[in-house]
């Protein structure tokens, strides 16, 4: 990518039918919807998209799938984070070879007692690197239980070639991020926030040029970025009012079932199935949902009726 990415890059949902198998039609489907919430990227085979829920063989159909259908609309980004050092490198290569725009990876974790040192960590990246061209965003994220200090995201920026994106997700995010692009300057071309955009305001503040949510409200979330980078802060300060309470809603009851619910409510894809362990949202969770979905007038709400 020639100009670097900023915006909105949500993670797409991986849609399963109701008996638990893999709904390739409605894999595309979901591409369609997003592309048309006017996003500026798309992420797929995320933690939100349940990428720990799928086989191998199921990696590559939505990978295939996904590609082909956005055919370069907007820029793809795969996730590719496994613990092994080789599997995510071969991920990254196959990745680039169908097309992705950019790989997304968490640093190798496996359990608490499990986790690589600051070198270890280090050359995973490394390994990476090395097999592709195009940009690797690092996600830090509570989830993984690794602690990525701003000296070592520094240091990975500055001395391995693809490392230039950034998700921040963890406490405090702003002042994780205001630092990092202090320390990193030119070489921290992409700071990003996540967490369904609930602290976005603040990690704007902080010097984040976007955000990585779920496919929820794209299309509500995304003028809060373009509004604020161009430097109308009241602008995107109310809309990011208007957008809160979906995004609380999302963000602290229903976590990654949301985007599918509402997906399935307005005929994108026609189960919000979670794969066993994960549960159904409770009824009362759905319904409020879907009640403050209907008050924003969201894309996916009504995009296959």
């Amino acid at each position: 990518m020639k100009t670097p990415l900023t915006g909105i890059l949500p993670v797409a949902p991986t849609p399963f039918r109701a008996d638990g198998s893999l709904d390739e039609e409605g894999c595309a489907r979901v591409m369609d919807c997003m592309v048309d919430q006017g996003v500026d990227a798309i992420c797929i085979l995320a933690n939100y998209s349940e990428q720990f829920l799928l086989s191998d063989e199921e990696r590559d159909t939505v990978m295939r799938i996904s590609l082909e259908q956005v055919a370069g609309r907007v820029p793809v980004i795969v996730t590719v984070s496994n613990f092994h050092s080789p599997i995510v490198a071969k991920r990254a290569k196959d990745a680039q070879d169908l097309g992705a725009s950019m790989v997304m990876m968490m640093p190798p974790y496996h359990g608490v007692g499990l986790v690589p040192g600051p070198d270890g960590i280090f050359e995973h990246f490394q390994m990476v690197s090395d097999a592709i061209d195009i940009p690797i965003m690092v996600q830090d994220a509570p989830l993984s239980g690794v602690s990525l200090p701003v000296p070592l995201l520094v240091k990975m920026a500055k001395e391995i070639e693809n490392v230039s994106y950034f998700k921040i997700e963890t406490p405090f995010a702003a002042d994780k991020l205001a630092t990092l692009i202090e320390e990193g300057g030119e070489h921290i071309v992409g700071p990003f926030d996540g967490e369904e955009a609930v602290t976005l305001l603040a990690d704007l503040d902080a010097g984040c040029t976007g955000t990585m949510t779920s496919a929820l409200q794209p299309d509500m979330i995304r003028p809060i970025v373009t509004e604020y980078l161009a430097g109308n802060q009241d602008a995107a300060l109310e809309r990011w009012k208007l957008c809160l309470p979906l995004i609380n809603h999302e963000n602290r009851q229903c976590g990654l079932r949301a985007a599918k619910t509402v997906m399935m409510e307005g005929g994108v894809i026609g189960s919000d199935h979670v794969r066993h362990p994960l549960k159904s949202m409770s009824q009362r969770t759905k319904d409020r949902l879907l009640s403050l979905a209907r008050e924003m007038d969201l894309v996916a709400l009504r995009w296959g009726k």
